[in-house]
C-alpha cells in the first residue's frame, strides 16, 4: 500500500467529524523530490536558534503603539528530502525580518516537520542558523510523530510500523528541539503568556486516537492551574494543533480529543484565545476562521502547504500565517501571505478585550 493510499484510508475514520466542524480533511501527501540548498552545512546544533539572541525582529520603529507583537505558523512540514516546504519557510523568515512592524517572538503550532525524522529536524535547524531571531517556541502536531512509518531504508513503511521506533521518541526530538522539559510548555514574552499543549499520544502507543490530539490528566491539571494563576485580565494565547469539534462534544481522529474539558476549564476566563493549525485552509477561500465562544478560536493556515476547501493544495506559490498585536484594550489579528509580503484582506480581525 503506498502513502497516499494508506491516508485515504485511514483518514476516512475522521470523515464525518470533520465535515461537521467545518469540512472533509482530504490531506494528500505528495512528496515531491527535490534537495536542500546546496552550499548549507550540517549543523548538530539542537535547540530553538534564536534564544532570545534578539529582541525583536522587523521594524524597531513601530510607532502602532502594541504592547506586544508576534507571530503564529503552523504546519511548516519542513522535509529533509524535499526543498518546497523550506522555501517557503526561507521566504516567510525573510518577510518578517524586513516586516513594517515589530515581532518580538515567534510561535509555532505544530506540524514543524514531514515526517519527524532527524533529516527532517536536521533542515530545520540548517535553515534558522542563517537567522538571528528572537526567541521561538512550538507545539507538536501529528506529523512531529511519524517517524514510526519511516523504515530504517528513509522509505515510508507502513507494513513494517513502527520501524523500530516509538512515540516517546518523537517526543524526546521535539523536546530535544526546543529544550523542553515536557511537550507542552509556558512562555512569557513581555508578561504576556503563551501556553502551548502537545498530543502526548499517537498511534505507537494508543492506536485509538488516529490524527487527534490526546492530552493526559496531568496536562489538563496544568492548564488549569496556569489559567487559576492569572491576576489580571491580560490576553492569554493557547496553542494547540488539532482544531475543536462541534460544541458540546468531545473529538477523535484530526480533533481534539478531550474537547469538552478543555472547553470547560477555559470557561470561567476572560480574553482568552485559542490558535489551532492542522486544517491548512487558505485564509481566501470563505470558510470562517474566528469562531467566538466563552473565548475567541482562531485557525491558522499553513506555511507549508496551504489548501483549498476541498483539501486540495492550492496551485499558487504561497505560504500563509497571522500577525498578533496586543493593545490596552484590544488584540489585532491579520492573516499575512509571506511569500507575496503581502496582507489577506479576508483574514483581518479585531477583538475588543473585556475588562472582567
Amino acid at each position: 500500500m503506498d502513502r497516499r493510499t494508506f491516508f485515504k484510508r485511514m483518514l476516512a475514520f475522521g470523515v464525518m467529524a470533520m465535515a461537521t466542524a467545518g469540512g472533509i480533511w482530504k490531506y494528500k501527501l505528495d512528496r515531491k523530490a527535490g534537495r536542500t540548498e546546496p552550499g548549507l552545512a550540517s549543523t548538530d546544533e539542537v535547540g530553538a536558534p534564536g534564544d532570545g539572541a534578539v529582541a525583536a525582529i522587523g521594524n524597531p520603529n513601530d510607532a502602532s503603539g502594541a504592547l506586544f507583537s508576534f507571530m503564529i505558523l503552523s504546519d511548516l512540514h519542513i522535509n529533509g528530502g524535499a526543498s518546497e516546504q523550506s522555501e517557503k519557510f526561507r521566504h516567510t523568515l525573510d518577510d518578517m525580518l524586513a516586516f513594517e512592524s515589530k515581532i518580538e517572538t515567534i510561535v509555532i503550532t505544530g506540524d514543524i516537520t514531514e515526517s519527524a525524522t532527524e533529516r527532517d529536524y536536521e533542515e530545520f535547524r540548517r535553515i534558522l542558523k542563517r537567522y538571528n531571531l528572537p526567541r521561538m517556541y512550538a507545539n507538536m502536531g501529528n506529523h512531529d510523530y511519524y517517524n514510526i512509518w519511516i523504515s530504517k531504508d528513509g522509505a515510508w513503511s507502513k507494513e513494517t510500523m513502527p520501524n523500530g521506533k516509538t512515540d516517546a521518541g518523537s517526543r524526546e526530538a521535539f523536546m530535544k528541539q526546543f529544550r523542553l522539559e515536557k511537550p507542552y510548555s509556558e512562555a512569557v514574552v513581555n508578561d504576556y503568556t503563551i501556553l502551548l499543549l502537545s498530543q502526548e499520544a499517537y498511534v505507537q502507543e494508543k492506536p485509538n486516537v488516529g490524527e487527534g490530539a490526546w492530552y493526559s490528566d496531568e496536562q489538563l491539571a496544568w492548564l488549569k492551574d496556569r489559567l487559576a494563576r492569572r491576576t489580571d485580565n491580560k490576553p492569554v494565547f493557547v496553542m494547540i494543533h488539532q482544531p475543536l469539534p462541534p460544541s458540546g462534544q468531545d473529538g477523535g481522529s484530526h480533533t481534539l480529543i478531550r474537547a469538552k474539558e478543555f472547553r470547560s476549564i477555559l470557561k470561567p476566563y476572560a480574553n482568552v484565545f485559542v490558535f489551532s493549525g492542522h486544517n491548512h485552509q487558505d485564509f481566501n477561500n470563505g470558510r470562517a476562521h474566528y469562531v467566538k465562544e466563552t473565548f475567541h478560536w482562531f485557525q491558522n493556515s499553513s506555511v507549508g502547504r496551504v489548501m483549498d476547501v476541498r483539501y486540495n493544495p492550492v496551485p499558487d506559490n504561497i505560504a500563509q500565517g497571522l500577525y498578533v498585536q496586543v493593545f490596552a484594550d484590544k488584540v489585532v489579528l491579520r492573516g499575512r501571505e509571506y511569500v507575496g509580503r503581502s496582507w489577506i484582506k479576508e483574514a483581518a480581525w479585531t477583538v475588543p478585550l473585556a475588562n472582567r
